[in-house]
């Protein structure tokens, strides 16, 4: 809302998205820790035959927001499944490990 004289309703909030972020980040792994006073979301792109992941986000939550999210995202998880159907996903989930050529001497 980039005109002055454009109100807002209250409990309105702008929220502003710059060009650096508005391509996001690609990531295919996720490490949760947390602490008494916070949740810590390592955000990993993991590459096929690359021997080394690279964290690419890091985000550090309340634990009352890592709450609300978890709550967000199940919501969204459902709304997804109930217009697309069934997302398939396993219980264990094996990360792919370096799987280049074996060195020869």
């Amino acid at each position: 809302m980039s005109d002055q004289n454009q109100t807002m309703n209250p409990g309105q909030m702008e929220i502003e998205l710059n060009e650096s972020e508005a391509t996001g980040t690609y990531s295919n792994l996720v490490m949760i820790t947390h602490s008494p006073s916070e949740f810590i979301l390592d955000f990993i792109a993991v590459m096929p035959g690359v021997p080394k992941a690279k964290v690419v986000k890091r985000m550090i939550l309340t634990p009352d927001h890592a709450k609300r999210l978890a709550n967000a995202l199940n919501d969204n998880v459902r709304k997804f499944e109930d217009e697309h159907g069934a997302i398939n996903s396993e219980e264990k989930v094996d990360i792919p490990m370096y799987r280049g050529p074996v060195p020869e001497a």
